[in-house]
């Protein structure tokens, strides 16, 4: 229980079928005290809203307990989306969080009270179709946010309930107004939660001077065109803030933390056939090498269409039917087949060439991918 709307209308919705329910609040950021909550309005923290999570166990006269996170988010989440940047990535960490912080730790906590499940107020489902759990698009597409959850372990589906899944949001707010929530105070939040400065390169200035290492702008001949503030500062298909006059709109390419360069293009230059995805986590065992499926490189892109050439055990080339514009390394490509999550992973920095014009049967491959979790994937460290 954030504290949020999808939590608190889970929780209740998990009453009314006749659960016994217990509220847990992960803090995972800032300590939340008097002074936090006379200073700040709610949706100003970069904490949970523990005194709303409170309110709304209450209400529903079930127990509600605290659980301190700082530390694994610390080093699983900040620390990773740090590095991540300064090594010319564009890590994901709601992504990382879920992985690592909140699944592992509700799983661990569920272990040891005895409880048959946890829920959250994610807009995804869980399926049961033959003896196997699979992870679903929740019912509203606008909400869904499988993308954010392809990393968790599989064998923890068959205990995973995802209450508002079911919902549009518009009837999860009608059912809030039975909570008698503040409602001027559940905005719901577009960044990054422990990003409190407003733009990420702020967090960075802070958490990383280093970040701020200038460099040489490059167009795609390697033609030195202007000075940048440091890579972190960049990401692939960004325009704004780039200071630089070429007498047409000019983007962010990638980034070479190797040379400390930042490569410049037109829209164009940004089109991608193929790109690299390694470090797999599957839901899925029935995936086919050479498969079409839709797959989506960002959690605001529509799916796209695709076919899955694998690599090796861990690795995998996307070839995509259309070039896609601005694919971010560090970023999460997740696979799907229709609404069903098939699994995904991490975009790398380099492409790996296409298969195409070699005949398949002559890559000594075999039919089907080897279904493993994340090698990052533990319930006891907890990291999700």
């Amino acid at each position: 229980m954030s504290g949020g709307i999808d939590s608190s209308v889970a929780a209740l919705l998990l009453t009314e079928q006749g659960y016994d329910v217990e509220g847990i609040t992960l803090q995972v950021w800032e300590h939340e005290d008097e002074t936090t909550a006379t200073s700040k309005k709610w949706q100003e923290r970069g904490c949970c809203k523990v005194g709303i999570a409170r309110h709304v166990a209450r209400l529903l006269n079930i127990p509600h307990r605290v659980v301190d996170t700082r530390e694994q988010f610390q080093k699983s989440v900040v620390e990773d989306f740090v590095s991540g940047y300064l090594a010319g990535t564009t890590p994901n960490p709601c992504v990382r969080c879920n992985e690592r912080v909140k699944f592992g730790m509700l799983y661990e906590l569920a272990q040891s009270s005895g409880a048959d499940y946890i829920a959250t107020g994610h807009y995804a489902q869980i399926r049961r179709t033959s003896n196997a759990y699979g992870l679903y698009q929740g019912v509203d597409a606008k909400k869904d946010q499988t993308y954010f959850l392809y990393r968790i372990s599989r064998s923890w589906l068959s205990r995973i309930l995802f209450p508002v899944g079911g919902l549009e949001k518009t009837e999860v707010w009608k059912r809030a107004g039975d909570l008698d929530l503040p409602v001027d105070e559940l905005k719901e939040s577009q960044e990054i939660c422990f990003v409190t400065q407003g733009d990420y390169r702020e967090f960075l200035k802070i958490e990383a001077p280093t970040a701020q290492r200038p460099g040489p702008f490059v167009d795609t001949t390697g033609r030195q065109i202007g000075k940048h503030r440091g890579i972190a500062f960049y990401t692939p298909g960004q325009r704004r803030g780039l200071g630089v006059a070429m007498g047409g709109r000019m983007y962010v390419k990638e980034v070479i933390p190797e040379t400390n360069e930042v490569v410049l293009g037109s829209s164009d230059d940004l089109l991608q056939s193929t790109c690299c995805v390694s470090d797999l986590n599957w839901l899925e065992d029935s995936v086919h090498d050479g498969e079409t499926v839709s797959v989506k490189y960002r959690y605001g892109s529509l799916p796209v269409t695709a076919v899955l050439h694998r690599e090796s055990e861990n690795e995998l080339t996307i070839e995509f039917a259309q070039p896609q514009h601005a694919i971010s390394p560090g970023q999460s490509a997740v696979f799907y087949r229709e609404q069903q999550v098939l699994g995904g992973g991490i975009i790398q920095r380099e492409n790996v060439p296409t298969k195409m014009g070699n005949p398949r049967n002559q890559m000594n491959l075999p039919n089907s991918f080897e279904v493993k979790p994340a090698g990052s994937t533990t319930v006891l460290q907890p990291t999700g």
